[in-house]
């Protein structure tokens, strides 16, 4: 399947915010997100308030009228700006820690400390056929980002700068779910029947995962360089630096797997040997890719 590119309006994606991350950025701990759960009217607002002890509730203001303000951020920028995502399906097997995506060859990392003595050492390549069964299986890749005008009307206030910067985040990660669970049901289609609230959504309740590109099953950055050869993200306007960060900064890019067993893990502590092993599969030397796992390295 070939790259396909998708457009939201800001109203398509306000449901699939998770809140939680919001506040958090915010300084909020997640209890004080529900205020996204309730009704609007002033009866339920009161309520929600009340059920916070005493010394709680100046917070839960707060939370409020941050929650108030954010959704009237989102009505202000909708119908101005957008947000965009690409994607592709691509022919997919596993061999060794690499994945073979539509020919490219994409090394990852497994896991050398476990939790529970009799865990896995998981890798992302053991949710994908290997090649040795000569049957090919499928992956996807994916890019989300706001449109990067969004935050110009706002560089000169510092509270609404970093407001709108924050909903930026959240609605690149809001296309992102909505993405997933539209190549999910119908264009991947491994789900077709997938019925999920927006609760069991945001919990992630469903079949397969989307590890991003700097989370803890996909630790290295540098790795964006090898998924803009797969979906050409500058055709949604993100741009990699000299490091591999995307700009603008309100955007997120991944893989897609549909493995029933498939699940999230942190890769964690890697040895010597592995960081020897893994430069030599990305190319890189070993001090360079020393540079991008430094908080992954064994001290």
């Amino acid at each position: 399947m070939g790259i396909t590119t998708v457009t939201y309006d800001i109203h398509d994606l306000a449901e699939y915010i998770n809140w939680i991350y919001f506040f958090h950025a915010w300084g909020f701990q997640p209890r004080f997100a529900t205020i996204a759960d309730i009704h609007g009217c002033d009866a339920c607002r009161a309520g929600w308030l009340a059920s916070f002890p005493e010394a709680d509730r100046a917070k839960a203001a707060e939370a409020m009228q941050l929650h108030k303000e954010a959704n009237r951020m989102l009505n202000a920028i909708d119908g101005k700006y957008k947000v965009h995502a690409v994607y592709r399906l691509m022919e997919a097997n596993a061999d060794g820690d690499n994945l073979i995506l539509a020919g490219h060859r994409f090394p990852l990392l497994r896991q050398q400390t476990r939790i529970h003595p009799t865990d896995p050492f998981l890798c992302l390549s053991d949710f994908v056929r290997p090649l040795s069964s000569g049957i090919t299986d499928t992956v996807g890749a994916f890019a989300t980002t706001i449109d990067e005008r969004m935050e110009e009307p706002y560089q000169n206030d510092d509270y609404k700068h970093l407001l709108i910067k924050t909903l930026g985040e959240r609605l690149a990660e809001a296309a992102a779910e909505k993405l997933h669970e539209f190549i999910r049901k119908k264009a991947w289609g491994y789900a077709p029947d997938e019925q999920l609230t927006m609760k069991q959504l945001l919990n992630e309740d469903y079949q397969g995962i989307r590890p991003a590109v700097g989370y803890p099953s996909l630790p290295d950055i540098s790795v964006s360089y090898l998924l803009d050869e797969l979906i050409d993200m500058k055709r949604i306007g993100i741009h990699l630096t000299e490091n591999g960060m995307m700009q603008p900064h309100a955007s997120v890019c991944g893989l897609m797997f549909s493995h029933p067993a498939s699940r999230y893990f942190a890769v964690g502590k890697i040895d010597e040997e592995q960081l020897k092993d893994y430069a030599e599969r990305r190319g890189f030397s070993v001090k360079e890719m020393r540079k991008y796992l430094s908080a992954n390295l064994q001290d």
